[in-house]
Formats: C-alpha cells, sequence, structure tokens
C-alpha cells in the first residue's frame, strides 16, 4: 500500500483514521480535532473564522452573519496544506457550520501546483451513512477490509445495547437539545441512538437536519427525558449557558423538569461527532435511561443528571 499523508478537517474522520489503525498516516488536522488525544500534535490546518468563544445566541448570530455575507464559517491553511503535500484531505458536506466542508477545500487545493490529493468528502445524515463513511475512509487510505471490521465490530456493540431495551409501547419520549438560545432538537443520527437505548425520540426526524423548536413545541410535546447537547460544548460550557433554559418561565412546568429527568452531556465529545464513538453516545443514553439497570460508566464525564437545586 502506497504511504498515504492524510490531512482531516473534521474530528469525526480524524477518530475514524485512528480508529482504522492509521494515525501514524496523519499529519495534519482541523483546529478542532482533539480525540485520541495524542493527535494534538500535528499540524492545525484550520481555524473559526467567527468568534466561538461567544454565548449561544452570539455564535447565532456570527453565523448567520457569515451565511449572509456568503462567507465560510471557517478559514483553511493553504500555506500548511502546501507544505504537509497529503495525499488525502477528508472533509464533509453534512453541515457548512459544524466543519470545514468541501468548497473551501476545493478552493484550497485549487492553489496547489505540485501535488493532487484526494478529497474524501463525508456525508452524514443518518446512522448508515457513518457506517458509509468509515468504509469510505479506508477505502480511500488503501484498506477496505480494516473498514469491514471496524464498522462490523461497531454494529454488533449497538446490537447487544438494542437487545436490552424495553419494549417499544413503554420507551419513554425523549427530547435531545443540541442548541440552547434559539432552541434547536438534535436530527440526523440522534434519533436512531435515542432508538436503541431504549427511548422515543420527539420533536425531529431521523436523517434529516436537526430543526429549530419553540418553547411552545416543547412544552405541548412534553417529553419524558430531556437530553442536553449543545453542538461543540462539553458539559462545563453548557452548565454555563443553563440559565437561558433554566430561566424560562415554561421550565418548571416541563414534566422532565418536575421529574428530575434531565441531563447535560459532552455534546461536543460524542453525539455531535459522527464517528466512531457513536456507539459511545448510545451508551450514554442506556445509561441515562435505564439508570437501574446499567452500569454508569461514562458518568460524570459523558453525562451528568442536573441537580434539582
Amino acid at each position: 500500500m502506497t504511504q498515504q499523508r492524510i490531512v482531516s478537517l473534521i474530528p469525526s474522520a480524524t477518530e475514524i483514521v485512528a480508529a482504522l489503525g492509521y494515525e501514524q498516516h496523519l499529519v495534519g488536522r482541523s483546529h478542532e480535532c482533539d480525540y485520541p488525544a495524542s493527535v494534538k500534535r500535528l499540524t492545525v490546518c484550520s481555524e473559526p473564522r467567527i468568534d466561538v468563544s461567544g454565548t449561544s445566541r452570539q455564535i447565532d448570530m456570527a453565523v448567520l452573519a457569515a451565511v449572509h455575507e456568503a462567507l465560510s464559517v471557517y478559514r483553511v491553511f493553504v500555506d500548511e496544506l502546501k507544505r504537509l503535500q497529503p495525499t488525502i484531505i477528508i472533509t464533509q458536506t453534512q453541515c457548512d457550520v459544524c466543519a470545514v466542508n468541501l468548497r473551501d477545500v476545493e478552493a484550497a487545493v485549487c492553489e496547489f501546483v505540485d501535488t493532487k490529493p484526494r478529497i474524501v468528502a463525508l456525508q452524514p445524515m443518518a446512522l448508515p451513512d457513518i457506517w458509509s463513511d468509515i468504509q469510505r475512509v479506508a477505502d480511500a487510505i488503501g484498506d477496505a477490509p480494516s473498514g469491514e471490521r471496524l464498522v462490523a465490530e461497531l454494529r454488533r456493540r449497538l446490537d447487544a445495547l438494542a437487545a436490552n431495551r424495553v419494549e417499544a409501547s413503554s420507551r419513554p419520549t425523549v427530547a435531545c437539545i443540541e442548541w440552547l438560545d434559539p432552541l434547536m432538537s438534535a436530527g440526523n443520527w440522534i434519533p436512531e441512538l435515542v432508538e436503541l437505548a431504549g427511548g422515543r425520540q420527539i420533536l425531529c426526524e431521523s436523517g434529516k437536519h436537526s430543526p429549530w423548536i419553540s418553547w411552545a413545541d416543547l412544552q405541548r410535546h412534553d417529553p419524558d427525558y430531556l437530553v442536553i447537547m449543545p453542538c461543540g460544548f462539553n458539559i462545563q460550557r453548557t452548565t454555563d449557558e443553563l440559565l437561558l433554559l433554566t430561566d424560562h418561565p415554561a421550565w418548571p412546568q416541563l414534566s422532565a423538569v418536575k421529574n428530575q429527568r434531565v441531563f447535560l452531556t459532552d455534546g461536543n465529545q460524542y453525539f455531535n461527532r459522527s464517528g466512531p464513538r457513536v456507539v459511545e453516545s448510545a451508551e450514554i443514553l442506556a445509561e441515562i435511561l435505564r439508570e437501574n439497570e446499567t452500569s454508569s460508566n461514562h458518568r460524570g464525564t459523558g453525562w451528568q443528571r442536573l441537580s434539582s437545586g
């Protein structure tokens, strides 16, 4: 197999490459790629054009302004890519807000003179797409069997998780919140993970982009569980912005709040990433929904219950 030089511009792809056993072939990463921790040594090849340190509302307004001006939310470091001379660059087409997109990479590569790297664009909308993306990366590397083995193992773990869920008729309703202000419900592969864990997600559809929702929607559907997983936020950052939810007059009226079934998760490390750790994301949901039935391997790191106090 030809020695590959891989630049990953999306965290999930970096995790896929590592899980396939080819971390040593990574030569560059995006500013967000941080798992496994050893990839932090790699050259950073992108940065956000907007201030991502602001509040949920400020970030949303900055993104809208960039889109209105027909600007990309991210900047690709063309000079670094030229210096690294990658043979493969991995990006995505799923969301222009979440990570560097295909258009940005194609524009950057157009400036290359000496090399013509292969661009692999991931397209994760639902769980089967994640399996396809893993195989797409393995095929590009030149090791299709590794992709087949990894997908088979991940699917086996999810099948084992699903085998222990309760009957469909008694599954609780779950609202997964992907953004705090304005409110957004988590779509794409999240409804499938909720179902595998033993719940029934509301306010979104599997395989479709995450929709904006209103507080009236949330009140009307009144879920049994609320799972908070803002895109790009860890538990601490979510905690810092919780007043956006808890100060709303409708908050104390929700059944999940009354019954202390509100949970904070690390959306950045788990749910927002369409890579191998979607299995751990499903396991986190199972720990939340079956607290008395499963060991809580991710409690405190992947999730925590919101204290009523």
